[in-house]
């Protein structure tokens, strides 16, 4: 007999092992299939859906959904379960560390004193100030909210941007491009999928004392327009730790000294990526015992 779980790609190593262990999960597809483990980076496509015919949930390992192929799940009424919560207190405390790195120019002062600079140039130029900046944040959801609450530590103002208006004590702005003329830091926590949110007006709309910071999707920014406004220095600098086409960076952008580069590890801590494995375990326990999810996509 087949294994109802199939580990559709790669997961990490305990998890994969839980998998395993606890339900006999397989690696090729088969028929008897009922539950795929996926993770937000790989999805799950149109054809991998396709390929399954007794599919009826997918537990991805992360909260972003915009890999895996809605359409062909709906049509077919196949439930989708996503890790959401449980890394939000990681996303958020490296959304600000970009943020501050970002603004304070940390990385790249770090990269002037160990290129020798210190003794050669002199001190480093003057950067900007963290505290009391107005701070833009796209997609007031869990990890948005968990930005706004750490800034409040730095009294930041606060606005933001939704698809509908929240009941919060910060200034709704209509557009993207309305909020990045109203602010001096844009921070990106909306998931992704469909255009980018972010493109040439909206950078130009920041300023060029602006800064950008994205923890939430590469597909969010239009990546050659905030190549051309951080090389021409219509914005200021940036903070990025998810990209277009990971984990392929454009050597444009990593060329430039003005941008602040981490490998998308927003929940990358040992504390987060366990909970995260629990969370998935528990749904694919859920599903094979009562056909329910812990944590179904609305």
């Amino acid at each position: 007999m087949s294994s109802p779980v199939l580990l559709a790609h790669p997961l990490q190593a305990d998890l994969a092992a839980d998998l395993v262990r606890l339900h006999d999960a397989v690696s090729d597809p088969s028929d008897g299939v009922r539950v795929a483990v996926t993770t937000s980076r790989f999805g799950l496509s149109a054809d991998e859906v396709a390929a399954l015919p007794a599919l009826e949930a997918i537990v991805s390992f992360g909260v972003g959904y915009d890999s895996i192929d809605l359409e062909a799940v709906r049509s077919r009424g196949i439930q989708v379960a996503t890790t959401p919560g449980v890394l939000t207190d990681a996303v958020a405390d490296l959304a600000v560390g970009l943020l501050i790195d970002t603004v304070r120019q940390v990385s790249a002062s770090d990269r002037y004193v160990r290129g020798g600079r210190w003794a050669a140039d002199g001190n480093y130029p003057l950067t900007g100030q963290v505290t009391g900046r107005k701070v833009g944040i796209v997609g007031l959801g869990r990890i948005g909210h968990a930005i706004a609450d750490r800034l409040a530590g730095f009294r930041c103002e606060i606005g933001y941007h939704n698809r509908s208006v929240a009941d919060v004590p910060y200034a709704y702005h209509s557009s993207v491009a309305e909020l990045a003329a109203w602010a001096d830091v844009l921070v990106l926590a909306a998931p992704g999928g469909g255009d980018p949110v972010v493109g040439a007006n909206e950078l130009a709309a920041l300023g060029a004392e602006g800064h950008v910071v994205n923890i939430g999707r590469g597909s969010l920014v239009d990546e050659p327009a905030l190549i051309a406004a951080l090389t021409d220095g219509t914005i200021a600098g940036a903070g990025l730790d998810v990209f277009a086409d990971e984990p392929h960076v454009p050597e444009a952008l990593r060329a430039l000294d003005n941008v602040v580069l981490v490998p998308h590890v927003g929940s990358g801590t040992r504390e987060t990526r366990r909970a995260m494995a629990d969370l998935v375990l528990a749904n694919v326990d859920a599903f094979l015992e009562r056909g329910e999810l812990v944590t179904p996509l609305s």
